[in-house]
């Protein structure tokens, strides 16, 4: 029988949330994915725009590393 669970979506924030999770201004994040100096993966949704947790925590950890 095939399995009917449904999949734990993964939160996404908005543009202010992962501004204020990365502890930058909301300003700084949208020169930072205009000019795709960090590739932080937003996802546009309809004129919104959106960031998974898991890519927010990966920019971090990639920082830490340098």
């Amino acid at each position: 029988m095939p399995d009917k669970s449904i999949p734990i979506l993964e939160p996404l924030l908005d543009r202010k949330a992962a501004a204020n999770y990365l502890r930058v201004t909301v300003g700084t994040l949208a020169v930072w994915d205009c000019t795709k100096r960090y590739d932080l993966q937003p996802l546009k949704v309809g004129r919104s725009v959106r960031y998974r947790l898991s890519s927010l925590n990966e920019f971090i950890e990639r920082q830490l590393c340098r």
